[in-house]
């Protein structure tokens, strides 16, 4: 009976499933409810030509289907996922303002307009120094940008790299940059979202790492949501089955479902 918190649908670039076979799928699995998590990435690197939403559509369309098809056992909740980056920080203010979402992931997706997933942002770098600078660009996105409820897959480039001693190993050599984040998170009431898509591309925990996660318990962190960051209905809700003994290792009995912008809490 979980809530999936992060899902795409074909407003976004990077899925071509209609959003009414998300929620079908949604229902098939016996969820509580979902929050559709569009991604909004302004500036996204044109030659990649992933994230244009049509903004315009977007939140009355998904409101409708909502009202249509939401009932006393199963809710729908409407979002953004925004590609946080520097230079459109006002323009991404706006367009979270201009409607009443329920839920806003702030997310970064690229390292200095360079995007992990792409194995040309790897080629000829040393791969710590920039899961480092990834880290920087968080930290730098978080404290410029606060219109956000949750921060997204912080460790996102991970899933990534092509070293998997890297991939699936400790995170001490970022330790003092990940505790900077952790701590402007928890000083200003944002969640850390548990992201199951990490198992999906060969990790060993979800975005972030349970060391992550059990550090920002012990920093005093309460507000995590949970999300699959589906594109397609099969992986609504993947691996959630692996959250509740992974969570209650690290300290935590709940997660936050954003509705209207604030948290209301659920039990794992």
């Amino acid at each position: 009976m979980f809530w999936d918190n992060h899902m795409h649908s074909s407003f976004s670039g990077d899925s071509d499933t209609a959003p009414i076979d998300m929620i079908n799928a949604a229902k098939a699995k016996g969820l509580r409810g979902i929050t559709f998590t569009d991604h909004l990435d302004l500036g996204y690197p044109e030659e990649y030509g992933f994230f244009d939403l049509d903004i315009q559509n977007y939140y009355p369309t998904q409101h409708k289907l909502a009202e249509e098809n939401s009932d006393d056992n199963f809710t729908i909740l409407t979002g953004l996922e925004v590609g946080l980056q520097p230079w459109v920080q006002e323009e991404n203010k706006k367009i979270v303002a201009s409607q009443p979402y329920d839920f806003i992931i702030g997310s970064t997706h690229l390292i200095d307009k360079l995007d992990p997933y792409f194995e040309s942002t790897w080629e000829n770098k040393n791969p710590i120094e920039l899961l480092t600078r990834y880290y920087n660009c968080i930290y730098e996105n978080i404290t410029g940008f606060s219109d956000f409820d949750t921060v997204g897959h912080l460790d996102y480039a991970f899933r990534y790299a092509k070293d998997e001693h890297i991939k699936n190993n400790s995170h001490e050599p970022y330790k003092e940059i990940i505790d900077a984040i952790l701590e402007h998170i928890i000083k200003n009431d944002k969640a850390l979202e548990i992201n199951t898509a990490a198992y999906r591309k060969g990790m060993n925990s979800p975005n972030p790492a349970a060391s992550i996660i059990k550090r920002y318990r012990a920093l005093g962190g309460r507000l995590i949501t949970i999300g699959a960051d589906a594109h397609i209905p099969q992986d609504i809700a993947a691996d959630f089955n692996r959250l509740p003994e992974l969570l209650s290792s690290c300290g935590f009995t709940e997660y936050a479902v954003f509705k209207k912008r604030v948290p209301n809490m659920y039990p794992l």
